[in-house]
């Protein structure tokens, strides 16, 4: 279960320039993923299937243009049917399809809305890389490229994002606990413009993030438990809100 907490008051322009709007969003989500691993071995890895189910709240206004709005509800779920993950004595692997379902609520006359109102298609590949036998240290990366369909009731057609998440942790083991402590960070590009009659902006605009900060975990073998905390602060922002990202994971293995 993710527990994300993300707040701006900045809006960028496409050259990365704080727009002077009046600009403030708040939004949190509760996130619920359950992941299933088979018994099963394709290309040698470990099959496995997710869903993901978000609850959001959002609550944004943009004083310039009159906008004030504040929802909480089901957004959009991902159905991951498609899960490999390979093991070795120094890494660990994987690469996974999914499709992003568009069934939350989505208007586009209300800024909160917790849908996108469009199919997503998402391709992630990743993995960790420990460097040394006893895995006390370990970097990390995860990539995700997605694709999308035009929104409904709304000629749009985003163009397509390529994301990718880093970390670099240290391991402390203790009798009845392993801590980690680490640095985690995450960037985010728009790789091709959105297209449709509806797009009345700047197409060569593209979105572009970047995010880092500290992340502590905490496991608990005996109960199969994970708590993860951390905090990033986003830069070089171009086209989008600039912010403070947090999250409180926990994780039950069954």
């Amino acid at each position: 279960m993710y527990n994300a907490y993300y707040s701006s008051d900045k809006l960028m322009d496409g050259n990365g320039d704080e727009m002077d709007i009046d600009f403030d969003v708040t939004v949190f989500a509760n996130v619920h993923r359950f992941v299933y691993i088979t018994n099963k071995k394709f290309l040698g890895a470990d099959y496995g299937v997710n869903v993901i189910i978000p609850l959001i709240s959002t609550d944004i206004s943009i004083g310039a243009f009159g906008i004030s709005d504040s929802q909480f509800a089901l957004s959009d779920i991902t159905v991951e049917p498609f899960v490999l993950a390979w093991h070795g004595a120094r890494y660990d692997a994987a690469l996974a399809l999914a499709a992003i379902v568009p069934i939350g609520k989505y208007d586009v006359t209300e800024a909160a809305s917790a849908g996108k109102s469009m199919w997503t298609g998402m391709l992630t590949f990743g993995g960790t890389y420990y460097l040394n036998k006893n895995k006390l240290w370990a970097i990390s990366a995860l990539a995700r490229y997605e694709t999308h369909s035009e929104k409904k009731d709304y000629k749009v057609t985003p163009g397509d994002d390529f994301h990718f998440e880093w970390g670099l942790s240290k391991t402390f083991p203790k009798e009845n606990a392993v801590w980690e402590l680490g640095l985690a960070g995450y960037a985010g590009w728009q790789v091709s413009d959105d297209k449709g009659d509806d797009v009345y902006y700047d197409a060569n605009d593209h979105d572009r993030q970047f995010a880092i900060g500290p992340e502590v975990n905490l496991i608990l073998p005996k109960a199969k438990f994970l708590i993860s905390l951390r905090g990033q602060k986003e830069f070089g922002v171009r086209d989008r809100s600039e912010g403070f990202m947090s999250c409180l994971t926990l994780t039950k293995i069954f």
